[in-house]
């Protein structure tokens, strides 16, 4: 019987956890957004503009995956790829629109 209950809890526990997702999109900073980097234009590239706001202006990275803003719970690893398109895969906490970050690649 506790064999049956303990396997119960946890298919239960399995399906109340959050899937993963994967989102593609372009690494930004919290300040620029979806305004892009055309208003504050910080750097030459949307890469220095990046790094920029994120020293000076203390912002964090984001994903724009089209016209919505995620954040990402991981901001180190996000600095490799500043002002690249990328392959974000994580799972997504929808009340606070941050994706928790298991994994993050170049896309093409």
């Amino acid at each position: 019987m506790n064999n049956l209950l303990i396997a119960g809890l946890l298919a239960g526990a399995a399906l109340a956890a959050p899937a993963k997702q994967t989102f593609t999109g372009v690494i930004t900073d919290s300040e620029c957004g979806s305004a892009g980097h055309v208003v504050m234009r910080m750097g030459p590239t949307d890469a220095e503009c990046t790094y920029a706001c994120i020293q000076a202006h203390g912002a964090s990275y984001v994903l724009l995956a089209g016209k919505t803003v995620y954040n990402l719970s991981n901001q180190q690893l996000p600095e490799q790829y500043a002002g690249r398109r990328v392959r974000v895969t994580g799972t997504l906490d929808a009340k606070t629109n941050t994706i928790n970050v298991s994994a993050m690649v170049a896309a093409k």
